[in-house]
């Protein structure tokens, strides 16, 4: 496993834990890799509270979006999520998510972290790794800071390991299973956050939210014409408007097709416009942009992407 410990949190407690990490679950092959929305919706949630606007008064069950989070199942029953935001219970509840194998952190803000107490049903019998950059990681454990204080018994805690992947620019990789995980570093504003690559065997996943730029080096790696592109990208796209901190519906496609995209899924929505005009705008693009190979579409809860 190539990540680090976060020196920060590498006390007793937390390495004695984590050396139960190395005992693997087994898993089933179940022959495919699926990816389910558990929230498509920006930090506000829709409906947005106090709001009523017609998408937050829309009867559209698609037009409910809980904040941003994606659960993924491996080939061979790996299980692992990227974020967990505030409404993180109902999300799992409503998947059905019995177990994790990991949890991947794109940045600290609130709407994409707030759910980790919600892991605590299950990290009961072994602990849950917890993979983010140094700040991530760092703030994490800052807004959590209960989860490895000294306190008395009862109330109950989340049990998870903090690790820090590699420095923004390496090529370090976290293996579950027949799943790799591999840190895209992006912006989100002045912000260094991460994406992550998905891979299961010859199936390529690339998930990058609360995005407004990609490094030169990423676009080199995925736009080079031998490069393994993925097949599909879940990508970030606030609304139609500009944002400072970002990408907006055409930026957001036009970077993904840049990456390699065969199909494009745009999340972290806001309330300005409803699933059905994002499905309109993403078919005028494809046919502006003469992309018939492609498939463009706005994510929703509950979606499920198999590869």
């Amino acid at each position: 496993m190539n990540v680090l410990v976060n020196a920060v949190c590498g006390t007793l407690p937390d390495i004695l834990l984590y050396s139960e990490l190395f005992s693997s679950p087994k898993f089933s092959h179940t022959g495919t890799m699926k990816i389910s929305i558990l929230g498509s919706g920006t930090s506000h949630g829709i409906p947005v509270v106090g709001c009523d606007c017609p998408v937050c008064r829309s009867e559209d069950p698609r037009d409910k979006r809980m904040r941003t989070s994606a659960y993924i199942e491996g080939e061979n029953g790996e299980r692992a999520l990227i974020d967990a935001g505030p409404e993180f219970r109902l999300q799992a509840v409503r998947a059905g998510i019995k177990r994790l194998d990991g949890i991947f952190l794109t940045h600290a803000h609130a709407d994409h972290v707030h759910g980790l107490d919600d892991i605590r049903p299950l990290c009961r019998d072994k602990p849950i790794p917890v993979y983010g950059n140094e700040k991530t990681i760092t703030e994490m454990r800052e807004r959590f800071s209960y989860v490895w204080a000294e306190t008395q018994r009862g109330g109950g805690k989340p049990r998870l390991i903090p690790i820090v992947t590699d420095s923004p620019g390496s090529s370090g990789s976290i293996k579950i299973g027949g799943l790799t995980f591999t840190p895209i570093p992006v912006k989100h504003g002045i912000l260094d956050i991460l994406g992550w690559e998905v891979e299961d065997g010859g199936k390529s996943l690339l998930y990058l939210t609360d995005t407004s730029a990609i490094p030169g080096h990423v676009q080199a790696r995925f736009g080079a014409k031998d490069a393994r592109q993925p097949r599909v990208i879940i990508i970030g796209g606030l609304r139609i408007r500009p944002h400072e901190t970002h990408f907006g519906f055409d930026e957001a496609l036009k970077t993904a097709l840049g990456l390699g995209a065969k199909t494009i899924y745009l999340t972290h929505i806001c309330h300005d416009h409803s699933h059905a005009e994002i499905e309109e705008f993403c078919l005028n693009f494809r046919k502006q942009m003469k992309l018939e190979e492609i498939e463009i579409h706005p994510a929703h809860d509950g979606l499920e992407i198999n590869l």
